[in-house]
């Protein structure tokens, strides 16, 4: 996992060969104006998913994993609250991998809780469990989602 702000982004983007075409929508796209759901950025190698939703806590968390893409999590307005655990630490299965919308779901607890300002980012690769949206309030996001396989 790696969390910082898009002002850094450039950091990051030699470590996936998506990495610089992702930071680049964000960048330089008017994310704001973006209806709720999903936005093709190159086909099914990365797309963008707008969340606009009301956020009601931790007390309903759940765990998930992806194995195809990694998130790229940036926070437009809001307090993003996100749990985060080591996917190798996780042992409650609470659902089997789903290659539709490629999660995986678990029911340990978070190892740790972090806050996800706007105008920052977190990035979740496949060994990554993660717990977004557990804040409270109204939150405005966009998460990128790059193939782990780049083609």
């Amino acid at each position: 996992m790696i969390l910082d702000t898009l002002g850094n982004a450039a950091r990051y983007k030699a470590l996936h060969r998506g990495f610089a075409g992702a930071f680049e929508f964000l960048e330089k796209t008017d994310l704001r104006a973006l209806a709720e759901g999903r936005h093709p950025i190159d086909g099914d190698r990365m797309f963008a998913m707008m969340v606009r939703s009301r956020r009601k806590g931790k007390a309903g968390y759940v765990l998930e994993a992806h194995r195809r893409y990694i998130d790229i999590q940036f926070s437009l307005s809001g307090m993003d609250t996100i749990g985060w655990r080591s996917l190798r630490d996780c042992r409650k299965l609470k659902q089997a991998f789903d290659g539709k919308v490629d999660y995986l779901l678990y029911a340990d607890k978070p190892a740790t809780w972090f806050d996800l300002p706007p105008g920052s980012f977190a990035i979740f690769f496949p060994g990554d469990a993660h717990a977004p949206m557990c804040g409270t309030g109204n939150l405005c996001k966009v998460v990128v989602k790059v193939a782990v396989k780049w083609r």
